[in-house]
């Protein structure tokens, strides 16, 4: 993987081939960042990036400046891993090894972006759980916004809170944010 932009662009990181993840390619990481320089001044954000796996999107909001972020991961090597990298490029990165739900489910932290990856093949009810959760418990700060990265093969939405969504080959980012008028 490769940062796209920022105080790091075109540096390279190559994460360890045992870690259980799939990184968002370049090709998509590109065209996220592109639709949230439209919306976002970087180093005046804070995200939360839930399954962040290798830390691919925490990484690139770091070199863009973010200067408030949460990586939240499952897996003890991945969020090892991240905090390495982190400390490598002084990188800002609050890394934490937490079952995303249950941290979702305890957490006081508002936020300005929510990005999920999850895994592609994990139960739909359990990708509408996660937008379920950041609602109800209104972790988005205002105007923040909630993506969600997963297979062209899954629709997610049919859900009050969906905005749009944008696919890039097999992939597709859909986004939701606070509807103030419900």
């Amino acid at each position: 993987m490769r940062i796209i932009s920022g105080k790091y662009k075109g540096r390279r990181i190559t994460a360890p081939k045992n870690l259980p993840v799939r990184p968002t390619t370049d090709l998509a990481k590109e065209s996220l960042f592109n639709i949230l320089n439209n919306h976002y001044y970087f180093d005046s954000i804070s995200i939360v990036d839930l399954f962040s796996g290798t830390g691919n999107i925490a990484f690139e909001f770091a070199s863009r400046g973010t200067s408030k972020i949460h990586a939240v991961d499952g897996n003890y090597n991945c969020v090892k891993f991240i905090n390495k990298i982190s400390t490598e490029f002084n990188f800002p990165i609050n890394a934490f090894k937490s079952d995303v739900f249950k941290f979702l489910e305890k957490t006081v932290l508002t936020t300005d972006i929510i990005f999920a990856d999850p895994p592609y093949n994990m139960d739909k009810d359990k990708f509408l759980k996660i937008i379920a959760l950041v609602f109800e418990r209104q972790l988005l700060n205002k105007h923040g916004m909630l993506i969600i990265e997963h297979s062209k093969h899954m629709d997610l939405s049919e859900n009050n809170f969906f905005s749009y969504s944008k696919k890039y080959g097999g992939s597709v980012f859909s986004f939701y944010e606070a509807n103030e008028n419900l």
